[in-house]
Protein backbone atom coordinates (compact mmCIF):
# COMPACT_ATOMS: atom_id res chain seq x y z
CA UNK A 1 0.00 0.00 0.00
CA UNK A 2 1.58 3.62 -0.95
CA UNK A 3 2.92 5.88 1.88
CA UNK A 4 1.08 9.34 2.22
CA UNK A 5 3.65 11.99 3.34
CA UNK A 6 2.44 14.90 5.27
CA UNK A 7 4.23 18.18 3.89
CA UNK A 8 3.83 21.10 6.84
CA UNK A 9 5.65 24.44 6.03
CA UNK A 10 5.56 26.86 9.07
CA UNK A 11 5.89 30.64 9.36
CA UNK A 12 5.69 32.14 12.73
CA UNK A 13 4.41 35.04 14.48
CA UNK A 14 7.63 37.37 15.10
CA UNK A 15 7.52 37.63 18.52
CA UNK A 16 7.24 33.95 18.91
CA UNK A 17 10.70 32.35 20.48
CA UNK A 18 12.71 29.69 19.57
CA UNK A 19 12.08 28.13 23.04
CA UNK A 20 7.99 27.92 22.20
CA UNK A 21 9.24 26.61 17.98
CA UNK A 22 11.36 23.82 19.91
CA UNK A 23 7.98 22.74 21.77
CA UNK A 24 5.47 22.61 19.31
CA UNK A 25 7.54 20.93 17.05
CA UNK A 26 8.35 18.75 19.75
CA UNK A 27 4.43 17.90 20.15
CA UNK A 28 4.25 17.21 16.73
CA UNK A 29 6.72 14.77 16.39
CA UNK A 30 5.36 12.80 20.02
CA UNK A 31 2.57 12.19 17.70
CA UNK A 32 3.98 9.14 16.24
CA UNK A 33 3.67 7.77 19.75
CA UNK A 34 0.29 8.11 20.42
CA UNK A 35 -1.46 7.84 16.78
CA UNK A 36 -1.45 4.89 15.56
CA UNK A 37 -0.24 4.32 11.66
CA UNK A 38 2.36 6.90 11.70
CA UNK A 39 5.61 5.44 10.00
CA UNK A 40 8.02 8.72 10.74
CA UNK A 41 7.61 12.31 11.61
CA UNK A 42 10.88 14.65 12.07
CA UNK A 43 10.73 18.71 12.10
CA UNK A 44 13.23 21.50 11.70
CA UNK A 45 14.34 25.03 10.46
CA UNK A 46 14.87 26.25 7.08
CA UNK A 47 18.74 25.45 6.27
CA UNK A 48 18.58 25.46 2.58
CA UNK A 49 20.97 27.81 0.72
CA UNK A 50 18.72 28.35 -2.08
CA UNK A 51 16.51 30.98 -0.43
CA UNK A 52 13.30 29.92 -1.74
CA UNK A 53 11.14 29.70 1.25
CA UNK A 54 9.24 32.13 0.80
CA UNK A 55 9.61 33.39 4.89
CA UNK A 56 8.54 30.06 6.07
CA UNK A 57 11.05 29.24 8.68
CA UNK A 58 10.25 25.88 9.96
CA UNK A 59 8.47 22.75 8.48
CA UNK A 60 7.45 18.81 9.54
CA UNK A 61 7.26 15.92 7.86
CA UNK A 62 5.09 13.16 8.65
CA UNK A 63 5.19 9.56 6.94
CA UNK A 64 1.86 7.74 7.21
CA UNK A 65 1.66 4.10 6.13
CA UNK A 66 -1.23 4.75 4.17
CA UNK A 67 -4.07 7.16 2.92
CA UNK A 68 -6.65 5.78 5.61
CA UNK A 69 -3.68 6.47 8.55
CA UNK A 70 -3.36 9.93 7.32
CA UNK A 71 -7.35 10.32 7.29
CA UNK A 72 -7.45 8.80 10.97
CA UNK A 73 -4.93 11.16 11.82
CA UNK A 74 -6.59 14.37 11.08
CA UNK A 75 -9.04 14.67 13.11
CA UNK A 76 -7.67 12.73 16.05
CA UNK A 77 -8.01 14.77 19.07
CA UNK A 78 -4.40 14.50 20.16
CA UNK A 79 -3.68 16.09 16.51
CA UNK A 80 -6.64 18.74 16.98
CA UNK A 81 -4.86 19.91 20.05
CA UNK A 82 -1.26 20.24 18.52
CA UNK A 83 -2.62 21.40 15.18
CA UNK A 84 -4.45 24.43 17.93
CA UNK A 85 -1.16 25.11 19.61
CA UNK A 86 0.42 25.65 16.37
CA UNK A 87 -2.08 28.04 14.62
CA UNK A 88 -2.15 30.46 17.96
CA UNK A 89 1.72 31.33 16.87
CA UNK A 90 1.64 30.96 13.17
CA UNK A 91 1.50 34.03 10.50
CA UNK A 92 1.02 30.92 7.97
CA UNK A 93 1.19 27.42 7.11
CA UNK A 94 0.94 25.37 4.05
CA UNK A 95 0.02 21.44 3.80
CA UNK A 96 0.91 19.32 1.39
CA UNK A 97 0.41 15.74 0.89
CA UNK A 98 1.73 13.06 -1.61
CA UNK A 99 1.31 9.49 -2.08
CA UNK A 100 4.74 8.35 -2.71
CA UNK A 101 4.57 4.54 -4.90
Amino acid sequence: MPQVHHMVLLKFKQDVNDTTIAEVLQAVEELKQSIPGINYCSSGAYSSPEGFNKGFTHGFLTTFESAAARDFYLPHPKHEIVKNALFAILEDAVAFDFVAE
